[in-house]
């Protein structure tokens, strides 16, 4: 009886460390699962629904083509409504979670920074697409901004601002969010650098829908050119009220703006608008079109700047992996914060020591329906 209770106890111990081994993602495992936060639903459905067709479509293809370390990736979604509260709570799932190797997301960087201490306590990679707070990355050593940052996006758009389009006095209206607030503050301190004066700035809190109080103050000071640091559907929508108020001037925004969508909303009221992008749709690289193609085949739209850096996420954290030789989290995170010059769908990605991707913005500009480059 004792040696069948010694077996017995052996036999549970043998099971329970080879459970362990492939809960903790050794070796052993045959899947390397990944979490994917986004705002499926909400206000910013159309950023997190590109996330989630783009992360699942690199999947796809990775495991077509053999997975990473003979293993294939395994993906968990979790809908985080734009709401950091949400984004929080998905944290402490993902982090509760010892089979998962690494987290992709959120979108915004006020819903990134909520969730950042969570995965910073619990070690877990925080691979944001999207997140471009000047603060965010280096908030912990588990965070990576495959965006970069509003540090490298505003001075492009100062520049066009000062040196192209000639603007001397500009209005601020943005989001009263962390992102809105860095946005603004970074291109007001571009616009400034360059010789430009900030007359006028407004802000407004998201799921606000009437404009028209803000856009009334912002026109008392006339200014030469309005900046928007605001998602498309608000963008669309200030737009079209400013149409209706008769306020006709050269419109500013940051990449946020960047969407199909803004002209899907907006109509003629978004025409002349200039944003910025570091992933053109229409770019002629071979790459570029191949995945634009097939992203348009499978889900009936052309994928914006949000879709291709979600999907270079999961091709970056693909090659961490491989280059760890293992998907222990501290080995990836590592060769994750050693990448260098790894090309990606938006741009070449080398993260700086705070971990931001190192991008450029080129301008483009709404143009009888259409996002055009500026040359």
């Amino acid at each position: 009886m004792k040696k069948k209770l010694i077996s017995l106890i052996s036999t549970v111990l043998l099971v329970s460390s080879g459970f362990a081994a492939w809960a903790a993602g050794t070796p052993n495992s045959s899947i390397i699962h990944i979490a994917l936060t986004a705002p499926i639903t909400g206000d910013y459905a159309e950023y997190g629904n590109n996330f989630k067709h783009s992360v699942e479509m690199a999947i796809d293809e990775i495991n077509a083509n053999g997975g990473v370390l003979n293993k294939k990736f395994e993906l968990s979604v979790g809908d985080s409504k734009g709401d950091p509260k949400e984004s929080a709570m998905l944290a402490q799932k993902w982090t509760s979670d010892s089979t998962i190797v690494a987290q992709i997301g959120d979108f915004t960087s006020t819903c990134c920074m909520a969730a950042q201490p969570i995965y910073n306590r619990a070690g877990m990679i925080q691979l944001s697409p999207t997140a471009s707070h000047t603060k965010f990355a280096s908030g912990s050593k588990w965070s990576f901004s495959v965006y970069g940052s509003q540090y490298w996006e505003q001075p492009v758009m100062a520049a066009l601002a000062v040196d192209k389009l000639k603007f001397k006095n500009m209005a601020l209206l943005y989001i009263n969010n962390d992102w809105g607030v860095d946005t603004q503050k970074s291109f007001k301190e571009n616009f400034e650098k360059r010789g430009g004066k900030i007359v006028a700035t407004e802000s407004y809190f998201q799921g606000e829908t009437d404009f028209n109080a803000v856009l009334t103050k912002l026109k008392e000071f006339k200014p030469d050119a309005l900046f928007l640091a605001t998602m498309y559907n608000d963008g669309a929508l200030i737009s079209k009220q400013r149409e209706k108020m008769s306020w006709n001037l050269p419109v500013i925004g940051a990449s946020a703006l960047y969407s199909p969508q803004l002209i899907q909303l907006g109509g003629t009221a978004v025409n002349g608008i200039y944003s910025n992008v570091s992933f053109f749709a229409k770019d002629p690289d071979p790459r570029i079109q191949a995945y634009v193609s097939t992203f348009e085949k499978k889900f009936g739209n052309t994928p914006n700047f949000a879709a291709a850096l979600a999907y270079d996420c999961v091709y970056i954290l693909a090659d961490a992996i491989k280059r760890a030789g293992s998907v222990d989290r501290n080995a990836v995170r590592d060769a994750l914060a050693s990448s260098k010059d790894f090309k990606g769908l938006a741009g070449s990605i080398t993260f700086t020591a705070e971990r931001n991707a190192i991008k450029t913005y080129k301008p483009v500009q709404v143009i009888n329906g259409e996002f055009q480059l500026v040359e």
